[in-house]
């Protein structure tokens, strides 16, 4: 079965292109979606990919339809090649039942992982930095100030794995799960418990 997943960001705006689209390429089942990409919970995509089955097709219009970030794409590409499940991408001429379409695909992998990579180095080149100005590092810890606060939410937002945060941030499972809970209900300020930064952290 061929099966096609259309999104817009935001209410006012149409699917109906992507649909047309999806259709002409053998679409039997479309999933349509108007939330930003960024968004973690996006029901129907979740819905899509429970209703896929092994031997399928997942069709998207573009690739940025599907994936939030190039790592969240990756994954969630990679996921489905396990379950036997095929992807195609209209706009990018990528289909994974190809083998030019694999190896794309093992690029934008490897791309994905660079990228995370950079991430750490950035992320502990500033808590090294701040360490250095006397901040106390070390685990277990929570996060306490907005910088860090800022910094686990761009990386949630960018897709990055929960390994590569908890290693970023140097906090425990627990406490990684117990603030992406905190985030995705209440944003920064859960994550802070609406703790303002103080005089020295706003002119850090």
């Amino acid at each position: 079965m061929i099966i096609g997943y259309a999104r817009v960001s935001t209410t006012d705006q149409r699917t109906d292109m992507q649909v047309d689209a999806l259709e002409k390429a053998g679409c039997t089942k479309i999933f349509q979606e108007k939330l930003s990409g960024r968004k973690d919970d996006r029901p129907e995509l979740g819905k899509c990919l429970s209703f896929a089955r092994e031997g399928d097709t997942l069709v998207v219009w573009k690739l940025d339809r599907l994936g939030r970030s190039l790592a969240h794409l990756v994954q969630t590409v990679k996921d489905l090649g396990e379950r036997g499940i095929m992807f195609k991408s209209l706009k990018e001429s990528i289909d994974t039942s190809t083998a030019a379409g694999k190896l794309v695909f093992h690029i934008f992998a490897a791309l994905a992982e660079f990228e995370c990579e950079i991430i750490r180095e950035r992320t502990k080149s500033g808590l090294k930095a701040a360490e250095n100005r006397g901040a106390v590092i070390g685990r277990p810890r929570k996060i306490k100030s907005p910088q860090e606060a800022q910094t686990f939410a761009r990386l949630c937002e960018e897709g990055a794995t929960a390994r590569t945060i908890r290693e970023a941030l140097g906090i425990s499972d627990t406490t990684y799960h117990r603030m992406k809970k905190e985030f995705k209900s209440r944003g920064i300020k859960g994550l802070l418990g609406d703790k303002k930064p103080t005089k020295k952290e706003k002119v850090a």
